[in-house]
């Protein structure tokens, strides 16, 4: 049996990147799968099509998960297509990088709103429907730079560091009616995001990693099936780097 199997994962930030390879490992183990972003674009329209065709129920929603709003009518619309969700993984992230003397206000409140408040927004809509279900797997995407800090990435680093107390918090609050909650803080992990790098600063930041390379999202896509199955049964309120051993 898959590990995975009849479950339903709502991601955010789904459509490429970390999450894409989230949703297709998910689905590789069986799950049924919706992922979200703010536009359903041709991006988002190949994702869902690369989902189904491992024989999942799998959908793509259009969706701002810095807005309360839209995060509560995205949950209901995945309840009403899907039935339940099983795991959320709060993965929606965006970076604005600069040095705090030229970081703007704008610069710092779309990070904290995207990178941190959405993660409130969904845990707080799709958190009745688990406590119902009595059961329930929330995957908080945080950062190794939400660990160590980093120069030039303040709002980014703040905003990740609060997903590791968030993580925590949600832990205790819904552990009683065995409802989850851990964090993966990534690396430096190849995406389109990493790909904008140059190659000068791509081996400034490979050099500092001890087993000497990037990761892959399939390497946090690997750690994410841990967390959002039931081999992680007893595993809440935990942070996991995967970082190729940046953050010891």
């Amino acid at each position: 049996m898959k590990l995975l199997e009849g479950k339903v994962a709502l991601i955010t930030g789904g459509a490429r990147g970390i999450g894409k390879a989230l949703a297709i490992r998910f689905a590789l183990e069986g799950a049924h799968v919706a992922v979200s972003d703010l536009k359903y674009d041709e991006v988002m329209q190949a994702t869902e099509a690369e989902l189904a065709a491992f024989g999942v129920k799998a959908k793509g929603y259009a969706s701002n998960a810095a807005s309360l709003d839209e995060s509560e009518k995205l949950a209901e619309e995945v309840i009403k297509e899907f039935g339940r969700i099983d795991i959320l993984v709060n993965n929606a992230g965006i970076t604005r990088d600069n040095l705090l003397m030229r970081m703007t206000e704008q610069d710092w409140d779309v990070v904290i709103a995207v990178n941190l408040k959405s993660a409130f927004n969904l845990t707080k809509a799709v958190q009745r429907i688990m406590l119902k279900q009595k059961s329930g797997s929330i995957i908080n995407m945080s950062s190794v730079v939400g660990v160590n800090g980093n120069a030039g990435q303040s709002n980014y680093s703040a905003s990740k560091a609060g997903m590791i107390g968030f993580t925590k918090s949600i832990a205790q609050e819904l552990g009683s009616r065995n409802v989850r909650c851990n964090a993966i803080a990534p690396g430096f992990i190849e995406t389109e995001m990493t790909h904008k790098l140059s190659d000068e600063v791509r081996q400034q930041w490979i050099g500092t990693i001890p087993l000497r390379r990037s990761g892959k999202p399939e390497d946090v896509a690997d750690v994410a099936v841990f967390l959002a199955s039931d081999l992680s049964a007893y595993v809440t309120g935990q942070v996991i780097s995967v970082c190729g051993g940046m953050s010891m």
